[in-house]
């Protein structure tokens, strides 16, 4: 068995690491695909925004020629430095249920990072904020959320053997469509919209959402700024990030809250395409796309992955007004399945707020750390 870094440049190489996955989880029937051109455009250095500013590299395990591992190693030097860290993220980790092949892909990362003079390794987490974060180590019976990993359930035992330790946990879960808010929510945030001059901006078409991506960054930026391997978001990962959501997005269901023409806090949600996904095979031609707008038209489903305010006007009220919208939204689509995705296990707030809706917590993604 051997591991070897990819040349980013080699087609062959290229394809054997977007493969992997797609032979790993033949005939699971909760794994979704990402699109294999995304995935290109990951490992594009010459052309990826995240590259004008950090590093990566990516590795495959290999016996007799056979592809058995992948996984990247990732320095985000802008994350190490905004929050005074010194820690190499790995990411893209899949393997077979081997410890000897899992432990090799690992040493491969941890030796990365010490040669980039690095003192810890952490993860999963990707090059992007808004990744799919974590291990999922419960909840292995759900199609997840779009863009949330899926793993086999081994994949935990693997990472503790190689050392590592829990860091913390990421939870997902549905909301229970037969219970909204109470009356007295409402008129909170009613009163609040009143006194405050809250308002809620909608959209219907995409073009709309891109033109004002620039001031999207900044309210990202300002919400999330001291969250746990937060890196600010450049103009031009705005850009990728805003067009990775909208590939998968109804605007109608993307709402943004403002005080006069400051916006203030957000609420993106999206239709879960994930059965449409899984019949692409990662690929949009000749017939993925409509495998994909068949179920954007017919899913029941809906994910909620985004919902931010700026902290100056956190406990001000706008949060009644942020979930408020977000019950008018998935009754007005008449979506059955809603899931408020990734709220971490000490964001006590979120997690409060969110049990409003008698919240059924199902899936468990979970970060990991290993000091070298």
């Amino acid at each position: 068995m051997n591991i070897r870094k990819i040349d980013t440049r080699n087609k062959k190489d290229l394809k054997k690491f977007i493969q992997f996955p797609f032979d790993l989880y033949k005939g699971n029937p909760y794994w979704v695909p990402q699109l294999r051109e995304d995935m290109r455009k990951v490992l594009d250095k010459d052309n990826h925004p995240f590259y004008q500013h950090s590093d990566a590299d990516f590795f495959l395990a290999e016996d007799n020629n056979k592809t058995v591992g992948r996984i990247a190693a990732i320095d985000n030097s802008r994350s190490n430095s905004v929050n005074n860290l010194d820690k190499v993220f790995f990411y893209y980790y899949e393997t077979i249920n081997d410890r000897e092949v899992s432990g090799a892909l690992f040493n491969a990362v941890c030796n990365w990072a010490r040669e980039k003079g690095h003192s810890q390794a952490y993860g999963p987490k990707g090059l992007l904020q808004g990744d799919g974060i974590g291990l999922l180590v419960d909840g292995f019976d759900f199609v997840p959320a779009v863009g949330i990993p899926y793993n086999f359930d081994y994949y935990d035992r693997l990472v503790k053997e190689a050392g590592f330790e829990k860091k913390f946990d990421y939870f997902s879960g549905f909301v229970d469509t037969s219970i909204g808010l109470t009356d007295k929510v409402k008129r909170v945030a009613e009163k609040v919209k009143k006194r405050s001059g809250f308002w809620v901006r909608k959209f219907e078409t995409k073009e709309e959402i891109m033109r004002i991506a620039p001031e999207l960054r900044h309210v990202y930026n300002s919400a999330f700024e001291g969250s746990e391997g937060f890196s600010p978001v450049t103009e031009e990962e705005i850009v990728v990030i805003a067009k990775r959501l909208l590939s998968v997005a109804d605007p109608r269901l993307i709402k943004l809250v403002y005080k006069e023409d400051k916006i203030i806090g957000f609420l993106f949600s999206y239709p879960n395409i994930c059965r449409g996904l899984q019949k692409t095979n990662g690929r949009l031609f000749p017939f993925g796309w409509f495998h994909i707008m068949r179920d954007f038209k017919t899913t029941k489903y809906m994910d909620s992955n985004g919902i931010g305010i700026l902290p100056e006007y956190q406990g001000l009220g706008p949060t009644a007004v942020i979930y408020t919208e977000f019950e008018k939204t998935f009754r007005e689509f008449d979506f059955d399945f809603v899931e408020i995705v990734q709220v971490r296990e000490d964001n006590i707030a979120s997690l409060g707020e969110a049990s409003n809706f008698g919240m059924d917590w199902i899936k468990t993604h979970r970060i990991y750390q290993l000091n070298l």
